[in-house]
């Protein structure tokens, strides 16, 4: 029964090993959906299920009063489609429309350039909530407020080695709203808001940007709180409006980009609402004399660092963020010293795997110890097949005789499923990674291998190694589905970026390594008892 027992767990083990990066992450992680503010009643409140987070001294928001309403009244004009004024930097291009909201923002850093020679845009229209929109209230004042266009100081903003400021002017019937914006080059800018008399507004960073969405990684709104702790809010699961006290950031994210807002200082008073659609809609409640600070941007960890250490939080790995940040940094510092990330990746894959090498090698060893005892072990069951408690005990005695363990082989690798899955976060959300070039034909470990000569090295090694391992299967169909595992396995990684495969396959070609050395040391070991 014991040996039984373990054959299934290692049955399990495997197929875990293999479809745990797709089945998990594809049920975890929500499928992108589209928010669709303009089809939302006009003037909604917030929803009343709302949960408060961080009750500290920042400003507080009282989401039971129409203090708090975040008006969903939009005009039906085509003034949000005209142009006021153009940003331009030589890592960036900006427009601002007539509402003085940021309605296009696109990338001009040579490495985020496209092989038809365009460039990412992370905002446009097609962005469902844009950067620096404000929302009155008062109803009659945000009704008017989205048909009056803004004036702005200059048509054309050029952002060069220094800081440059644009100040954009809006005029009401008894209310002058002013935004003055400073940009710097590398995305980030200073807000504030002016206004002539104080009256409760909220004023939003934006959804996440709309270029290189993956289903497999976080899409939605990240907000640090007071406390230090993050909170992520993924698209399709706002399922209820949150508001936090104090916040040190709110973020809108995807992939390898974001928008956000933060004030490690004072805090921010952030409000999640949600569409109809359970998309998180961010806002921060704002004031007359408003300040707060902003980037829009890669989540490069050297541009984030660079501007506020504390900003590097933006990078969510998930769960096993904990072991993924330093693996992180640790792949980072390699590449400072070789100079290339593919061999940054070679060379940290080798170095995870010696680390990792003693308990390995014992697994090895445990699975070779199974083998040579399975001869036995079949003996005890057919001579005490009908007395299980003794046939227990009988092969219990076996495996202390030998230095056996029937877990031996499957304790060590579930130990190292955390590293694998932080390393396999790290390798796909790295936007370094976007056209980092390695050898060859590989020329973006971002995106998958455009010949499949990695994943069909990975599925070869991945077969080679399990040819080379012992196993003692006493269900034929078990052992048909694992022969199939290294081509499912292909099947998968085809599509994954050429990074990931690359680690995989150096992976597999370690094992394979320390597989031929374990198992060279028992055919000795025969060979000296024969």
């Amino acid at each position: 029964m014991i040996d039984k027992m373990t054959q299934q767990q290692r049955m399990i083990l495997a197929l875990a090993l293999s479809f745990i990066f797709f089945m998990v992450y594809e049920s975890l992680m929500p499928k992108p959906q589209i928010a669709d503010l303009n089809q939302t009643k006009a003037n909604s409140q917030l929803v009343k299920k709302t949960k408060t987070i961080n009750n500290t001294s920042a400003p507080q928001i009282d989401t039971t009063t129409s203090q708090s309403t975040i008006n969903h009244t939009k005009s039906t004009n085509t003034l949000h489609q005209s142009q006021l004024s153009t940003v331009k930097s030589k890592d960036f291009f900006a427009k601002i429309d007539s509402l003085g909201r940021i309605s296009f923002f696109e990338l001009r850093d040579k490495k985020f350039e496209t092989k038809d020679g365009t460039y990412p845009a992370l905002i446009n229209q097609e962005s469902k909530l844009l950067p620096l929109e404000i929302r009155f209230t008062d109803e009659k004042v945000n009704e008017e407020a989205f048909k009056t266009p803004y004036i702005a100081d200059t048509k054309e903003l050029i952002v060069d080695s220094n800081p440059n400021t644009i100040t954009l002017t809006q005029n009401l019937s008894d209310l002058t709203v002013q935004k003055i914006i400073t940009f710097e080059p590398n995305g980030h800018y200073n807000l504030e808001i002016k206004l002539s008399k104080d009256i409760p507004y909220f004023i939003t960073n934006g959804t996440r940007p709309i270029a290189d969405t993956d289903r497999y990684t976080f899409n939605g709104t990240l907000v640090k709180k007071a406390d230090g702790k993050l909170d992520t809010i993924a698209e399709g699961d706002a399922e209820e409006s949150l508001r936090y006290n104090g916040a040190n950031f709110v973020a809108s994210s995807n992939k390898y980009y974001t928008t956000l807002f933060y004030d490690f200082q004072n805090g921010l008073p952030v409000v999640i609402d949600h569409d109809k659609d359970e998309n998180p809609l961010p806002f921060v409640k704002g004031s007359n004399n408003f300040k707060v600070n902003a980037y829009i941007g890669p989540k490069e960890y050297e541009t984030l660092k660079s501007i506020d250490p504390k900003l590097t939080d933006v990078i969510e790995y998930g769960f096993f963020t904990f072991i993924s940040k330093p693996l992180f940094l640790a792949l980072k510092y390699i590449h400072n010293l070789v100079g290339n990330w593919g061999w940054a990746i070679v060379i940290i894959t080798i170095l995870l795997r010696l680390i990792l090498y003693p308990l390995t090698f014992k697994g090895m060893v445990s699975m070779n110890k199974m083998k040579e005892l399975s001869p036995k072990v079949n003996e005890i069951r057919q001579k005490y097949k009908s007395e299980p408690q003794k046939m227990n005990a009988k092969m219990m005695e076996l495996y202390k005789k030998h230095g056996a363990n029937p877990m031996g082989g499957c304790l060590p690798m579930l130990l190292q499923i955390p590293v694998f899955f932080a390393i396999y976060r790290v390798l796909l959300n790295a936007v370094e990674l976007k056209h980092a070039p390695w050898i060859g034909w590989i020329q973006d470990l971002s995106v998958m291998d455009p010949y499949y000569i990695l994943p069909i090295l990975m599925g070869a090694t991945m077969y080679w190694q399990q040819r080379l391992t012992p196993s003692n299967f006493t269900d034929p169909m078990q052992e048909k589905i694992m022969k199939f595992l290294p081509l499912i396995f292909t099947f998968f990684f085809v599509t994954f970026p050429a990074g990931l495969t690359l680690y995989w396959f150096v992976n597999n070609l370690f094992s394979v390594a320390q597989q031929y050395y374990v198992n060279s040391i028992f055919d000795k070991q025969r060979k000296a008892k024969a």
